[in-house]
């Protein structure tokens, strides 16, 4: 069985436990996620099945779609709810719409992210949240991230009692983006201390939330035989490339790793998906150098 599940994370589950469950359901090893949710997070989390295990960092490099929620007034350790105060800040009065628009789309385009200390990006071997667990020092590494909209979806809500300001908001951007750091950053260009209070992903991998099923639907469609009409394709993971349909002579040449040539690719794409018998079987990237298009990615060769 091979192809893609979009599945609902549902909070208090991490990533790694929807694999897990996943691979029980499917009573297979080879079964990834693309892109990790907090466990305080919900939302659509493809999983990759068998040979479309391959095309993960491919459905990793597609862009994502969050809504959420921002309080302004007080940060913590985690840069969300999880975490120990650190600094608080009561406001006597709340940003304007437009203050807080303005500040979100100078958070648009291509910026530096320094991830939290909290996360599991790898410093010298160790995850950073291992580093604070154990109270050492470590210099993060900033991250190149892209951020394609960050915008409010409903008015903000200001509590005079605690002084502290709700913004509502929904954020479209690419791999590798921290939206807890995001929440962090706006606070900061606004003046105050703020943290992520809640967050939903709504897109991941080309799949919207209402195609992503629940691990307990799996568990119900596995035991009535249908658990392989959940899937789709590893080509939808590949959508936005170019695509050749091959014919035997090439897919025999291909099937051996052998090249392709401009001519007979019909187009000038960086990277094309090779097709054959309706299924996409390799990534091939053009070589300048060469002249030539080469293996990337060998997918199903079968």
């Amino acid at each position: 069985m091979d192809g893609i599940i979009p599945v609902y994370k549902e909070r208090g589950m991490t990533s790694t436990d929807c694999v897990f469950k996943c691979r029980k359901i499917f009573k297979m090893r080879r079964v990834g996620h693309s892109g990790t949710l907090d466990p305080n997070v919900d939302g659509v989390l493809p999983v990759c099945v068998g040979k479309a295990t391959k095309v993960v960092n491919y459905l990793m490099d597609s862009g994502k779609i969050y809504i959420g929620e921002i309080t302004l007034g007080f940060s913590t350790t985690t840069e969300d709810l999880d975490g120990e105060i650190v600094e608080k800040k009561s406001m006597n009065e709340p940003f304007t719409s437009a203050e807080i628009n303005d500040k979100m789309n100078e958070l648009t385009g291509d910026l530096i992210q320094i991830p939290p200390m909290y996360s599991a990006i790898k410093v010298n071997g160790r995850r950073l949240y291992d580093y604070a667990r154990a109270g050492d020092p470590v210099e993060r590494p900033e991250r190149n991230v892209h951020i394609e909209y960050f915008k409010q979806t409903n008015p903000t809500v200001f509590d005079l009692e605690s002084g502290y300001q709700k913004i509502y908001f929904e954020v479209g951007c690419g791999k590798g983006t921290y939206i807890r750091t995001l929440a962090v950053d706006l606070g900061r260009q606004l003046g105050v201390p703020a943290v992520m209070s809640d967050l939903s992903r709504l897109s991941s991998g080309g799949f919207t939330i209402d195609q992503a099923v629940k691990i307990s639907e799996l568990a119900e469609a596995a035991e009535n035989g249908k658990l392989e009409s959940l899937l789709y394709p590893v080509d939808y993971a590949l959508q936005k490339y170019f695509h050749v349909v091959l014919n035997e002579k090439q897919w025999e040449i291909i099937k051996n790793g052998g090249f392709l040539f401009p001519d007979e690719v019909n187009g000038t794409a960086k990277q094309i998906v090779l097709m054959y018998q309706n299924k996409a079987r390799c990534i091939y990237r053009y070589n300048e150098e060469k002249e030539r298009y080469q293996p990337e990615q060998m997918i199903d060769l079968t």
